[in-house]
């Protein structure tokens, strides 16, 4: 049975202006962020050990844990609220509730886990506080006129609540059954984050107008503003205490993060996160000594108080559905190259069990990266819907501007070969590009092409077409000839690949079917594959040229046999939630799958 070696999960899902929310669980070990419809949870010590929850309908906003460490609530875009275990693997469901109908942006619970509070854009109401197992009110959440973004309760008895939201204002409520008490209007603009310190003694606000007050626990009095007038030169989207209640961290997009101590009112540490818009800092969270944030890239940054310029470690990766990938060795190590809708491009490298995760420096693309391979002068080779064709050279690892090929129109496949060619399929049009530069294009095809092999001999390339055919060309010097000579699949192609021995094509249709045709034999069909219930998108050749491996709308992995039909391995639910778009085989029992869920998984295949 396949099973899987790696799974690299997927970075938080931001947007720009938005607060992301990081939980953190009691004991301070993990901790949990969402992505799509996910819920990710990751070890802080190793976030290599990690954790996925997938049973939400829609867009999951925040989830946090209950102060019991038992229990995870998370709210979603519709209003859902779910309670899930986080003792067992399998995430059992305790109870769901819907708080009001629209999106949940923040909740809280009490110190005993008995009572939750939920905020966001209802219709009629911008939040509710509950009992956790019946769902009965305990208070109301008043005072406010517009989208509530934050709410917090403090963890010592007697109970109190605040809120923060988009009319400018906070909001104090005493409890439970908590009421309300009255508004905070000390700022100027959107009140993003609001947070008591651990001991309860405090509560601080932050808000786009770059401003954090610091505010008595109990009575709600204003004690200062942090750095006197404003704390930070840009909008802070987030705050967290330190476990000891002395300090507080917050994140700005003015692309930095500090540290400030509360009790004097001084800054400890300015970190300065990057230049680029992509550095501004949209989340954090304080857990034992780790010092969290998140940046509009999605990268999760380990910040160094001892060197607030550089952080410990940034955990990199994809936050954007992946659209393709490709696997190439290099000096006894492997690399995984995947590329995503957002037009970023990922390096993973396996060394033992170390998994770093890494990015090409520069200017690369702007927009989804549709396909990549790697040709033999070990240069990735990408399209993406910026209409170009790059070419980066993967030792030095950087997008020099120069090798970036504008295409007439947008591409949306390529093939590479050897002798420097390469066949890219743009939207009615195919073009051969010989050393980086375009020599020859085909219109006026009569069909759409939509996926393309180059023969590992560099002589033929086989065009998959919409029409439910493949059309096969010659590569001739810089031009591309037809060869008239068509092969029928069983419906419009998707993908196709030449064995790695150029004995066999594979070709992989819409109509959930994989055939294969001997090239040797002029191209007869040589064996059909059945069993995917849905389109079939992807396929590759194991290094072994008698197993290739499909993937599909399923969701569904199956490693086939060349000679046998009906010898299959089969991955059911290879990405839950997501279908399958890239494959690619590190060797002959290893393979790597993709998603739009943006996480890399990659698999052991043994054959009985």
């Amino acid at each position: 049975l396949p099973y899987i070696n790696l799974h690299f999960f997927c970075l938080p899902q931001v947007e720009r202006g938005v607060s992301k929310i990081i939980g953190g669980d009691p004991k301070g070990n993990n901790f949990l962020y969402t992505n799509g419809k996910c819920v990710v949870i990751r070890n802080v010590d190793n976030p290599a050990i990690a954790d996925i929850y997938t049973e939400h309908a829609h867009q999951v906003v925040v989830a946090k844990y209950a102060p019991s460490g038992f229990y995870i609530a998370s709210g979603d875009v519709s209003g859902k609220l779910r309670i899930w275990d986080t003792t067992q693997k399998e995430h059992l469901l305790k109870y769901e509730y819907q708080p009001f109908a629209g999106k949940i942006k923040d909740l809280a619970w009490t110190e005993d886990s008995k009572r939750i509070a939920v905020v966001g854009e209802g219709r009629e109401k911008f939040g509710a506080v509950f009992l956790w197992d019946s769902g009965s009110s305990v208070g109301e959440i008043t005072g406010h006129n517009k989208v509530i973004n934050s709410v917090d309760i403090k963890q010592t008895r007697p109970y109190r609540l605040a809120t923060g939201s988009d009319d400018n204002c906070a909001a104090f409520f005493e409890g439970p059954p908590f009421k309300f008490k009255f508004t905070l209007s000390d700022h100027t603009r959107f009140v993003n984050c609001v947070r008591f310190s651990p001991d309860g003694n405090r509560f601080a606000t932050a808000s786009a107008d770059g401003q954090i007050f610091v505010y008595d626990g109990k009575t709600g009095e204003k004690v200062c503003a942090l750095g006197g007038g404003k704390a930070h030169d840009g909008g802070i989207y987030a705050i967290s205490w330190s476990p000891d209640s002395s300090q507080l961290l917050s994140a700005s997009g003015d692309k930095t993060a500090k540290i400030w101590d509360v009790g004097a009112n001084s800054i400890v540490n300015t970190f300065n996160m990057g230049s680029n818009v992509l550095d501004q800092q949209l989340g954090c969270l304080w857990q034992k000594e780790h010092l969290l944030t998140i940046s509009l890239s999605g990268y999760i940054n380990y910040l160094d108080k001892n060197n607030p310029n550089k952080p410990l470690r940034v955990i990199k990766g994809h936050s954007k559905s992946i659209q393709c990938l490709t696997v190439h060795k290099n000096g006894g190590k492997s690399y995984i190259y995947s590329g995503s809708n957002d037009g970023h491009i990922n390096i993973l490298y396996l060394i033992v069990i170390l998994v770093l995760n890494d990015g090409f420096s520069g200017k690369g693309h702007t927009n989804q990266v549709s396909r990549m391979a790697v040709d033999e002068m070990d240069q990735l080779v990408t399209c993406s819907m910026d209409d170009t064709v790059r070419y980066t050279n993967l030792s030095k690892r950087d997008y020099s501007g120069q090798d970036a090929v504008k295409m007439d129109v947008q591409p949306k496949c390529l093939a590479v070969g050897p002798g420097g060619y390469t066949v890219v399929l743009c939207i009615g049009q195919i073009v051969l590009m010989k050393d980086k530069k375009k020599c020859f294009a085909v219109d006026d095809l009569g069909y759409e092409p939509e996926a393309v092999a180059i023969h590992p001999a560099g002589s033929t390339a086989a065009v998959g077409g919409a029409d439910g055919n493949v059309h096969l060309y010659s590569i001739q010097g810089t031009s591309l000839k037809s060869d008239d000579k068509t092969l029928e699949a069983k419906g419009p192609v998707t993908d196709l690949a030449y064995s790695h021995d150029g004995a066999f094509l594979a070709v992989c249709d819409a109509n959930k079917v994989v055939t294969v045709f001997s090239v040797a034999d002029g191209y007869s069909e040589h064996n059909v594959f059945y069993g995917h219930h849905a389109k079939v998108v992807c396929i590759a050749w194991s290094p072994d040229n008698e197993h290739f491996a499909s993937g599909g709308m399923d969701m569904m992995v199956y490693v086939w046999t060349v000679s046998d039909p009906e010898t299959r391995v089969k991955i059911p639910d290879a990405h839950r939630l997501h279908h399958v778009s890239g494959l690619a085989w590190l060797d002959e029992h290893t393979l790597v799958t993709t998603s739009h869920d943006a996480s890399v998984k990659e698999w052991s295949i043994s054959y009985n």
